[in-house]
């Protein structure tokens, strides 16, 4: 809650600790899905949540976060550029961040927001969608499983009911979005826990050989 504060009065949000807070760290380009962002906005903002976007890229797409930003003062921020600092005031003070890139090979904001705790939204695509496992409330004896959502097909409406989703799971079933948090910041991303399993796979291969 206090880098939620944080971030709401370093980009001159109204501070609302319990308003959902939703960011965007990246490219302002095609590849990065910014369109659908800039198609969503105007309905998601209709709801009671706050939206942070952090990035530079076509001369259009930063005209479009400045005039989202006149439009919407106590709802919307939008940072032209990149700066470091705030990118991890962004990334830790968010509830949920969002990733709507049309492709995306690795990606590495959606693994530092699970461990700071934040909840990522993300288009299943390459390794988001290997990255990030759809909250499932029934799995575990009703006890849930997930540490985000993935979205798909690549379309505006896909991508607000999975924000939707979220933001219904953060306000209405607070348990549940702590065991999100609890998970996500648990998952070890580490070279040392890849290349575990890259050992595996080199031992699984000599018991049983690839026949070419």
């Amino acid at each position: 809650v206090q880098n939620k504060i944080a971030l709401q009065k370093e980009l001159g949000l109204p501070v609302i600790p319990e308003c959902p807070l939703i960011g965007f760290i990246g490219r302002l380009d095609y590849q990065k899905g910014v369109d659908l962002i800039r198609w969503g906005i105007p309905e998601l903002l209709n709801d009671d949540v706050q939206f942070v976007m952090l990035g530079s890229g076509a001369k259009m797409y930063e005209d479009w976060m400045r005039e989202a930003e006149a439009a919407h003062k106590d709802k919307f921020r939008g940072w032209v550029g990149f700066n470091v600092p705030i990118s991890h005031i962004i990334t830790a003070g968010c509830d949920i961040l969002l990733m709507p890139s049309r492709f995306e090979p690795c990606g590495l904001n959606q693994l530092y927001a699970m461990r700071y705790g934040t909840i990522p939204v993300v288009h299943g695509t390459g390794g988001l969608r290997d990255t990030v496992q759809t909250f499932d409330p029934y799995a575990n004896d009703g006890q849930g499983d997930g540490t985000g959502w993935t979205f798909s097909p690549l379309a505006v409406d896909n991508m607000l009911w999975a924000l939707r989703t979220a933001i219904s799971t953060y306000r209405d079933h607070k348990e549940s979005w702590e065991g999100m948090m609890k998970r996500g910041m648990e998952k070890d991303y580490s070279w040392e826990n890849a290349a575990v399993q890259y050992e595996q796979v080199f031992e699984w291969a000599f018991i049983d050989p690839p026949y070419c």
